[in-house]
């Protein structure tokens, strides 16, 4: 059974197209990896998924039950992007006196599991300060163990490290890690190297529908093209500017800047590895690494979507 599977959903605002006929499945106890650019659809994708919007056409089914016909709510653990608290609690308070009572846990039952939730989100040693006083990397972990207070048998979690700093990022993945085996994780972003790192399987959506669905490593098998990386001593807007004109040529599949970095994915890697270096050298600035790397699951991202 799968954990999560969507058929021909579709969802509209006004004149925009928000999903377009999206079909997906999830395996029970994988962490799933949603990828797209903003305003590609995921968010209103995990919306439908939660009950809290309704699609204009097709269906959605999480653990077996059908969303909208039965109640799931037991069943989901779910974190916003952006987690709303009141900010004169403390993170125990919040989760036994205002999360605990959605499900029905006995005050028992709220006290240990709150401390164990605490605990796992590494907050316990904090357990009694305001929120209002907590950082966003402790505001997302605490909507994590929020989401885990019912013991859900899928975490829905949308854009769980955005504008975090790497500190933040790393501790929320690492958390994410730990779930894995105990639950079936789905996670929307839009950063590619986060995905990599902790999903099993992706899906790529764009403009609303799903472009490719994999386990990652055969998704990087299957698409990833060989990449050279160059690295330039040169003003930014000059880099950015050399890459932005290799789009139409055909020995570049997508192009991505980093800084002084452009990591090229090339459509034919003999003929790039002759052609190439004239066109670097033709930039007429200076270069301090080419070098050919590994490919990267957003060098699949940008040749599937079609992004430089």
């Amino acid at each position: 059974m799968h954990a999560i599977r969507i058929e021909g959903l579709r969802k509209t605002f006004g004149r925009v197209v928000a999903l377009d006929g999206l079909d997906l499945e999830v395996e029970v106890g994988s962490v799933f990896g949603f990828l797209g650019p903003n305003g590609a659809g995921k968010t209103t994708t995990l919306r439908i998924l939660t009950g809290l919007a309704r699609a204009d056409a097709g269906r959605a089914w999480v653990t077996g039950l059908e969303v909208g016909r039965a109640d799931i709510r037991q069943r989901i653990g779910y974190q916003p992007e952006v987690p709303a608290y009141y900010g004169w609690m403390t993170p125990r308070e919040f989760l036994v006196d205002l999360v605990a009572p959605l499900f029905g846990l006995s005050p028992a039952e709220a006290r240990a599991r709150a401390d164990e939730m605490l605990a796992l989100a590494d907050l316990s040693n904090v357990a009694k300060r305001r929120i209002a006083g907590f950082s966003r990397g402790m505001r997302q972990r605490l909507g994590l163990a929020q989401a885990l207070m019912n013991h859900p048998q899928v975490l829905l979690l949308d854009e769980p490290v955005s504008g975090l700093d790497p500190a933040g990022r790393h501790g929320i993945l690492e958390f994410i890690e730990r779930l894995r085996g105990q639950m079936t994780v789905f996670m929307c972003t839009h950063i590619l190297a986060d995905v990599e790192r902790v999903c099993d399987s992706v899906g790529i959506i764009h403009q609303g529908k799903l472009v490719v669905q994999d386990r990652r490593d055969e998704l990087l098998a299957r698409y990833a093209q060989p990449v050279v990386e160059v690295e330039f001593d040169a003003p930014l807007a000059e880099v950015g500017a050399w890459a932005q004109g290799l789009q139409g040529n055909p020995l570049v599949g997508g192009a991505s800047v980093e800084g002084r970095v452009v990591r090229l994915a090339v459509r034919d890697a003999e003929a790039a590895r002759v052609a190439l270096p004239g066109l670097v050298a033709a930039a007429g600035l200076v270069v301090q690494r080419y070098q050919w790397s590994r490919p990267s699951l957003e060098d699949v991202f940008l040749r599937l979507v079609g992004v430089a």
